[in-house]
């Protein structure tokens, strides 16, 4: 059973930026960030394999980067330029078996940090 703890929500106006981290209990294939906001599905945001080739999807291409430390077992998710549309739970996820933005694919899942973008 791998056990994922989220950190670094916090509170930020639009344009600003945060770095959240996910460590993990032990090595997997691949981790992913996903999100949810009050009223809404979870989505996937971005995947690291661990080779290092990642995934991200459209609405965060260009202001979000994901990335691992190995050596730690630690997911990191840098987001700048932060808009209140990004307002929502992250939550860290490891996948049964395959790689991918969907949430479906994953059966291990931290318990989520805050991230708030005020306008």
């Amino acid at each position: 059973q791998v056990k994922l703890v989220e950190s670094g929500g916090a509170s930020v106006d639009a344009g600003g930026s945060l770095r959240l981290s996910c460590v993990a209990s032990e090595r997997t294939l691949c981790l992913g960030w996903f999100r949810q906001a009050p009223g809404k599905e979870r989505e996937g945001v971005a995947a690291a394999y661990s080779d290092d080739n990642t995934l991200y999807k459209d609405y965060v291409k260009g202001r979000f980067t994901v990335s691992r430390d190995k050596a730690k077992n630690t997911l990191y998710l840098h987001m700048n330029n932060l808009k209140p549309e990004d307002t929502a739970v992250y939550y860290c996820a490891a996948p049964i078996s395959y790689c991918s933005l969907e949430s479906e694919h994953y059966n291990h899942w931290g318990q989520g940090t805050q991230v708030t973008v005020s306008s």
